[in-house]
């Protein structure tokens, strides 16, 4: 009895294991995608001058916690809105639906959105853009907060993976000639999120 409980033990630490792997692979594919795009001149955000002493973008350590999956309540019939910009530019956004998770032992809601232009293009029909601030912005990362990109969950279902070790920088963190959308009052999380990517010194 004692062997097949040893067995049924490694078998699950085994599988946990593989999973945390598989996720800690897959944060660092999108650490080096986003190096990749930013050492390329032609697709830099970063400055003339930046880009010349570029060599890798700062992340904090990846950290399975802020792999969340969240509950997801559909928004349906929202009205389409101008979602502020740190430039002029008034970008068409709907709200497309509501997340909430618990961090810690408390809970949180944030609201994400979906971009009226993009819905219409083929490689981002399915897109979704989540906008927060945290309690890091302005010292660990940029303080005009961070990105998260999500895909539209499947017809019916209730959750939807919200994965902070992808958090990102608006472009407009590196060079102000970009516009960006402004994080809405109501994704500004009063805690820290120390994932994803740190501000660019």
């Amino acid at each position: 009895m004692k062997y097949f409980l040893s067995i049924f033990v490694t078998i699950i630490l085994l599988s946990c294991a593989k999973k945390e792997t598989t996720h800690h692979n897959e944060i660092k594919l999108f650490q080096y995608d986003l190096n990749v795009e930013f050492a390329d001149a032609t697709k830099s955000p970063l400055t003339e001058e930046d880009k010349k002493t570029f060599k890798a973008l700062e992340f904090f350590d990846i950290d399975e916690k802020y792999n969340i999956e969240a509950d997801f309540e559909l928004t349906p019939n929202t009205p389409v809105f101008e979602m502020p910009t740190t430039t002029d530019r008034l970008p068409l956004y709907r709200k497309y639906g509501i997340v909430r998770f618990t961090l810690d032992g408390k809970k949180f809601e944030l609201s994400i959105f979906q971009n009226q232009q993009l819905m219409n293009e083929f490689n981002y029909k399915d897109y979704l853009f989540l906008p927060f601030n945290d309690a890091t912005n302005g010292t660990a990362t940029y303080g005009g907060g961070r990105y998260l990109d999500l895909e539209i969950p499947k017809e019916g279902s209730k959750k939807i993976r919200i994965d902070f070790n992808k958090a990102y920088n608006p472009y407009c963190a590196y060079n102000h000639t970009f516009s960006c959308p402004i994080p809405p009052s109501e994704n500004n999380l009063p805690i820290a999120i120390p994932v994803g990517v740190k501000a660019f010194k």
